[in-house]
């Protein structure tokens, strides 16, 4: 914690709205360590009790974490808003950051002529009362759902896959409730989780998807919800083969009692086929935005499922936010139906398979075995996250620690893609290979 942040209070709301305003304005920063509950305990002068239900409550609302002996910390990305001081910092002058996990800004189609088209033909405004899912934009994305073998009846349309799964876990799970989750898994959905005053339970994946065993035992141990990443899974690059989507679908098969979420958020970008669990649940969910082939700024994403979950999640879009913008449902469906951008976005698929292939293939000539089946992320296990992350800063890149995407699965970092250029993979391949298996220090022979 920081030395010139001090704690006050007498009250567990006294105590938990100091802490709630130090990360708000960037005195406390995500990852900070707080007291011990009784060494703040004794510093305030109140009882243990005291400190416990004030960090407990924090904990609900996902702004804390307990990491173990490591103690309580501050969420790497607490559901507060901080001043922009607050925000991680720059990677180090000269270095390549490869830690973002976004797309290539330059292989993204452009949105300009589109957007010149909409303008010349706008027509008279939406009203409130004939807001909604545009006719239109539904049948071509029923058709695009179908051709992948996902049942596409019921749908609607959400403000990305993130606010799409944040929906649904609202209209189906309570505070308390077990969510099962990938572990390693996406980190926004870990916060996410914690946000909402959810339990995770972690399932363990490989490069084909999350483990039978894992989910077993996570049914077992009581999850109401399961979030499957279909393809480029984040940060693994994990897609579900047809074998363990056979596998899964039959232990999944109707159960009543459970919320299937299946997130294909690479969508047209990922080079993998995608084999869907979709249906296997009486209550499911697929989501399929648009912010990775064709940029993060489109906050649209499809959501297709049974009937009563879908209108769920259409009923509490339409008592809050409305619905999302037809303006951008309009230039969605022209970068659909627009040959050169489906073109665009193939190349740029074949791009970053190209790209991670390369990195892979560099990491195996130096001993390594990462992942990364497809997506635009490199997992790579390493014996000490802290150590490697800054081996390589001090070699020049930037790359995300794996503590930000784990449960309980083992360290790791993960090495985004799409930056790289092939002239970058030998050099960045050696260096990741120094920081996996650094050089001990000269010393006494063991």
């Amino acid at each position: 914690m920081s030395a010139r942040y001090q704690l006050s209070g007498t009250t567990a709301v006294e105590i938990s709205a100091g802490i709630e305003s130090g990360i708000r304005t960037g005195a406390l920063a995500p990852g900070a360590a707080l007291p011990p509950v009784r060494a703040l305990a004794a510093d305030l002068g109140v009882s243990p009790a005291t400190v416990a239900r004030a960090y407990q409550e924090l904990r609900q609302r996902g702004l804390l974490v307990t990491a173990g002996r490591h103690g309580t910390r501050v969420r790497p990305r607490p559901p507060v808003a901080a001043r922009r001081s607050a925000l991680r910092p720059p990677p180090l002058p000269g270095a390549r950051d490869l830690s973002r996990g976004e797309p290539d800004r330059r292989l993204l189609p452009p949105l300009g002529p589109h957007l010149a088209a909409l303008a010349a033909d706008t027509g008279p405004s939406v009203s409130y009362s004939d807001a909604g899912v545009l006719p239109e934009l539904a049948e071509v994305a029923r058709a695009r759902l179908h051709a992948d073998g996902v049942p596409a009846g019921e749908l609607t349309i959400t403000g990305g896959a993130l606010d799409g799964i944040e929906r649904l876990l609202g209209a189906h799970l309570r505070p308390g409730d077990a969510v099962a989750v990938e572990d390693p898994g996406w980190a926004n959905l870990l916060d996410l989780v914690a946000a909402l005053g959810l339990r995770p339970i972690g399932v363990p994946v490989d490069d084909e998807g999350p483990m039978v065993a894992g989910v077993a035992a996570a049914l077992a141990a009581g999850a109401r919800a399961l979030v499957v990443t279909s393809r480029a899974q984040n940060p693994t690059g994990s897609a579900v083969s047809a074998e363990r989507a056979e596998a899964l679908r039959a232990l999944l098969a109707g159960r009543r009692d459970l919320l299937l979420i299946e997130d294909d958020h690479a969508a047209e970008l990922a080079r993998v086929p995608l084999h869907p669990l979709a249906g296997a649940t009486a209550s499911w969910a697929f989501l399929r935005s648009v912010s990775k082939p064709f940029g993060p700024d489109l906050r649209l994403a499809v959501l297709v499922g049974d009937e009563t979950t879908v209108a769920r999640v259409a009923g509490r879009t339409r008592v809050g936010a409305g619905w999302v913008s037809t303006v951008l449902q309009r230039l969605v469906l022209a970068l659909w139906s627009d040959p050169a951008v489906d073109e665009l976005v193939r190349r740029a698929a074949q791009s970053y398979e190209q790209r991670r292939g390369g990195l892979l293939t560099a990491l195996a000539e130096h001993g390594l075995r990462a992942h990364g089946r497809s997506g635009i992320n490199v997992w790579l296990p390493v014996p000490d996250e802290t150590s490697a992350v800054t081996a390589l800063r001090d070699a020049g890149w930037a790359v995300a620690p794996g503590a930000l995407y784990r449960i309980a699965a083992a360290p790791a970092v993960r090495v985004t893609i799409s930056s790289l250029h092939t002239d970058d993979l030998t050099p960045l391949a050696a260096a990741l290979a120094h920081a996996a298996n650094p050089t001990p220090p000269p010393g006494f022979p063991t």
